[in-house]
């Protein structure tokens, strides 16, 4: 089949179903529906802020369903993809113990247990086997949870969408649990074709075993539907036939999938009605709601989230995705659609789709505002043409703002759960571009700019200014800044302020000033040196430590040494940077402590993917790509000192890599065999000591 018309909308509304889903259920998750009944009655909006909480926060649901994704677009969109190639896209991404996973312990969490099989050199679909974690392991709820993604790359094509469901579903889980991760994939990708939800089930249903476990439930819940006409009723019979009393482990597969199922067929395609069925039924909430919702997205694009309740408006499009790729931690729900539209459009044999000239914020749907929140102002996005900023026209030493996060908020810092592991999308030296528009209706010039924070030397939260600009009624401006040098802070968020210009006796009843924010982006190498910012006090601040991702035992921050790293077994690595990073060259002065191997990454796309020129033990250096396991570039005799400090510098030019130690050039390396043409950089150090003051990026130069 062809891609439907409305392909972006379609993904962007399921990505949106998904997350809501998660951030409804995510506050009473593993309650029991007696509980839900006595405290809360139903579950039909948000619960996080009647408690002080965030509602976008980190969750395992969300981080994996996005993040295992990437596998298809780490193997070169192969449709054939295996099951040992997505479990190595495990491997790449999870940071062990912190990241993505309920790290429950072996054979008591599934997910845990079938890393740690990874771990050990044993592949999928060994790795989520009954044959090797036993019946109870295997048929835990993951195996559903992540699988939405493969639906939505696979639009009207339920036989693929299911397939691709299975091979990931495989890496940690088997039985009745690929069943369930089969089903609700073939549904999913059959609702960008088809409505009518009982043909969405029996369409399904056709794509697993007709005497499985699952179809049988599916048969029993649906029958009960119809005979009941009561949500509460049917929850009953499910509690009786199919509760955690019959099927036990952390979080069984069946009575979950009954809830999700009970959800769909009471509510009849009403996205708010069907999620507060499954919600108020408790178990695993967040789960059986972000499945529910991502379907209910897809079925019903945008309009799903029409009515009283207001699902899109506190969400803003926020999610996180906290995995060893700390560049895509920080995203939203129209970005992640448009990469999931990509991957499906390379599975036909098309062009990528980049909206407006490939901005990273570009509005292109109604509703989407990406992130941004106001300060003295008002958003829109009525019509997907960019985001309406409207404000007074009374402000006078006041800003009206609209911004963006570009790494962790303030409000962020502390999160309940699931660490927030991250490194900023914008950093010193890029150029940031924004085209603006001041609407025809406005009754005065309007001043307007960039804007940018970071956080300072003392942690703080500070503001810097960009170039001003006065725009006319109806004139349109692209602005653009080149993002000066803060001394190694991070820059966490990146925005328009505006005010009226010109005005004085207007009052408080005035029309309202707007701009419309176009597109935002930035391009070009980083010209920057990561470094410990010096604080006033002389003490050593902490939050430039945040931007970057800590796979490594030990980082420690009492010495001279801004950055002293340990790593007890294994490689550990510490991570910044993001895959828009192509053609730059990497330096840092490494004090070459005891060590097997130490030194600097470039190209970094997680634990297992990138170049590094390393001092070795045995007095070599040698130059490697990681892809799948080491491969070795080039290595030479070197015969290095403990505790003394060697030059090392990393350039990546297209496929060509070349390697200084101190001003002598070592390697010279044309890499053609799949060569890994973008990402971030690293410090890196396999079982040791390594220490160093700065890392430096900056553009390369010739030869």
């Amino acid at each position: 089949m062809s891609l439907p018309p409305d392909y972006l909308e379609r993904v962007y509304a399921g990505v949106l179903g998904k997350i809501i889903g998660v951030y409804l259920g995510r506050p009473v998750e593993n309650w029991r529906y007696q509980e839900i009944v006595e405290k809360i009655g139903e579950v039909r909006s948000y619960l996080s802020p009647h408690r002080g909480k965030p509602i976008v926060v980190t969750d395992d649901d969300i981080a994996g369903t996005f993040t295992f994704l990437r596998a298809i677009e780490d193997y070169g969109y192969d449709p054939a993809i295996t099951a040992a190639q997505i479990g190595q896209t495990w491997l790449n991404y999870i940071i062990e113990n912190v990241t993505i996973l309920w790290w429950g312990g072996l054979f008591h969490s599934t997910e845990h247990t079938a890393y740690l099989n990874l771990k050990r050199g044993i592949p999928a679909p060994q790795s989520g086997s009954i044959e090797l974690n036993g019946p109870v392991i295997a048929n835990q709820i993951g195996a559903q949870i992540y699988i939405d993604g493969w639906a939505m790359i696979a639009p009207g094509n339920p036989k693929l969408a299911a397939d691709f469901a299975e091979r990931a579903a495989r890496v940690s889980h088997d039985d009745e649990a690929v069943h369930a991760a089969r089903l609700i994939a073939a549904m999913e990708s059959l609702a960008f074709v088809e409505k009518e939800i009982d043909h969405l089930l029996d369409s399904g249903l056709q794509f697993i075993p007709p005497k499985s476990l699952i179809s049988q439930l599916a048969q029993d819940v649906r029958r009960w539907v119809a005979q009941d006409g009561n949500w509460r009723e049917t929850y009953r019979r499910i509690s009786e036939s199919y509760g955690y009393k019959k099927f036990i482990g952390g979080c069984h597969i069946i009575p979950n999938h009954a809830l999700f199922l009970l959800g769909l067929l009471y509510g009849q395609g009403d996205f708010s009605q069907s999620l507060a069925v499954t919600c108020s039924c408790g178990w695993d909430t967040d789960c059986n709601a972000g499945n529910l919702g991502c379907l209910l997205g897809i079925r019903n694009g945008l309009s799903a989230f029409d009515g009283e309740i207001d699902w899109r408006g506190p969400v803003a499009d926020r999610l996180f995705l906290s995995t060893a790729d700390g560049g895509r931690a920080i995203t939203d729900a129209l970005r992640e659609a448009v990469r999931i539209v990509n991957i499906g459009r390379a599975l036909k044999n098309l062009p990528p789709f980049f909206p407006k000239g490939g901005a990273q914020f570009h509005f292109s749907l109604p509703g989407s505002v990406q992130g941004f929140q106001a300060e003295n102002a008002r958003l829109s996005n009525p019509s997907g043409q960019g985001l309406e900023i409207s404000f007074s026209p009374t402000l006078k030493r006041r800003w009206a703002r609209a911004s963006t996060a570009t790494f962790i908020l303030p409000a962020d810092l502390q999160m309940d759960g699931y660490p927030l592991l991250a490194s900023p999308t914008l950093y010193p030296g890029q150029r940031v571009r924004a085209l603006l528009r001041a609407d025809q209706a406005n009754q005065s010039p309007v001043e307007t700019g960039l804007f940018l924070r970071f956080y300072n030397s003392m942690d703080q939260p500070e503001l810097l200014h960009g170039p001003l600009v006065s725009l006319r009624p109806g004139e349109t401006m692209e602005l653009s800044w080149i993002i000066p040098g803060l001394d190694g802070c991070p820059i966490f968020e990146i925005g328009i302020q505006a005010k009226g210009k010109g005005l004085s006796g207007l009052s408080e009843s005035a029309p309202c000033l707007r701009v419309i924010l176009e597109r935002l982006g930035w391009e070009g190498c980083p010209e920057v040196e990561f470094r410990r910012p010096k604080r006033p006090d002389g003490r050593y601040p902490e939050l430039w430590r945040r931007a970057w991702v800590q796979a490594v035992d030990h980082w420690e921050n009492r010495f001279q040494h801004a950055f002293r790293i340990i790593q007890d077994r294994g490689r550990g690595m510490l991570i910044t940077g993001t895959r828009e990073w192509k053609d730059y060259r990497v330096s840092s002065i490494i004090t070459s402590a005891l060590f097997g191997s130490g030194g600097i990454a470039v190209r970094v796309q997680g634990l297992e993917r990138f170049y590094a020129l390393e001092l070795v033990r045995g007095r070599k250096v040698r130059l490697s790509k990681y892809l799948v396991g080491e491969h070795v570039l080039a290595e030479l005799p070197f015969d290095w000192e403990i505790w003394h400090p060697y030059r090392l510098t990393l350039t990546a030019v297209g496929p060509r890599l070349q390697g200084w130690i101190d001003d002598a050039l070592t390697f010279d390396v044309t890499d053609l065999n799949t060569p890994l043409l973008e990402g971030g950089v690293a410090l890196t150090v396999y079982e040791g000591h390594l220490a160093t003051h700065a890392v430096r990026v900056e553009k390369p130069t010739d030869g």
